[in-house]
């Protein structure tokens, strides 16, 4: 048994308390927290080491044991559940978290197939936009200054090991970024001269996924290729940020399994 850290006034404690609260404080140590054993062991497939591996007092020993077997040069130790539970993003804690540094996979050779975000502000669907790109293999992510820290608990849990995986550039001015491509950038946006399915998307493609309310700005949709639509014949007139990308990815999955074959 580790000694047991009860006070909110231990050191460490204190660090971590401000690296689960602060995007600057992650942002100038590229540092994070992580939640629960499948962030962890998602960290460790991709090659990363926690720096320190911590556990609750009610955490089963199997559980711990076993992640700790992989953690070689991780700090372990210890918090009482009530400090666990001020770290932890979630209401019901599995008691386990990590400190880790940043990841930064190196983009692969494949087909470019980029999303670009411009100021998505809801964590959770900050997540599930980059679980999105990493599962239909996006070559990179391309974050506005705007967009929320993707780095951030609640992100990390939305993105479910996507930061850990997929190349991703944070903080970017997307203006700058896409003048500065030679490749088309399709916009989605309702309206769309065109719609997804007519939109040639098996050669080197970027994808622009506006805020959840604004959308797109009208100097990232002037710069774009085209304004592309999702055919929607149901009664609801829009997808939220994280649908549309993921059906915009996966039709440029579709096209290119369509273009090998």
């Amino acid at each position: 048994m580790h000694d047991l850290i009860t006070s909110r006034d231990n050191p460490l404690f204190k660090r971590l308390k401000k690296l689960a609260e602060s995007a600057r404080e992650r942002r100038e140590t590229r540092t994070a927290l992580l939640d629960g054993e499948h962030l962890v062991e998602a960290y460790l497939d991709a090659g990363g080491q926690p720096l320190v591996l911590l556990h609750s007092a009610s955490c089963t020993p199997a559980l711990l044991n076993k992640l700790a077997a992989r953690c070689d040069g991780a700090k372990v130790a210890a918090l009482s559940d009530s400090l666990f539970a001020e770290l932890s993003p979630v209401g019901s804690p599995t008691g386990i978290l990590a400190e880790v540094a940043w990841l930064d996979p190196a983009p692969g050779d494949a087909m470019p197939l980029v999303m670009l975000l411009e100021d998505i502000q809801d964590p959770g669907n900050l997540g599930s936009l980059l679980r999105s790109a990493a599962a239909a293999g996006a070559t990179l992510a391309v974050l506005s200054k705007g967009c929320h820290d993707a780095w951030s608990p609640k992100a990390l849990r939305g993105g479910q090991g996507a930061q850990f995986v997929l190349p991703m550039l944070l903080r970017t001015d997307l203006p700058q970024w896409i003048q500065s491509q030679n490749m088309p950038a399709w916009a989605l946006a309702l309206g769309g001269e065109q719609t997804l399915f007519d939109t040639d998307l098996s050669g080197p493609a970027a994808i622009l996924v506006g805020n959840e309310g604004a959308g797109l700005s009208e100097e990232i949709l002037h710069l774009a290729t085209a304004r592309v639509r999702i055919p929607m014949p149901g009664r609801i007139e829009s997808l939220n940020a994280a649908a549309a990308a993921a059906v915009a990815l996966f039709e440029a999955v579709r096209q290119r399994a369509g273009a090998r074959g």
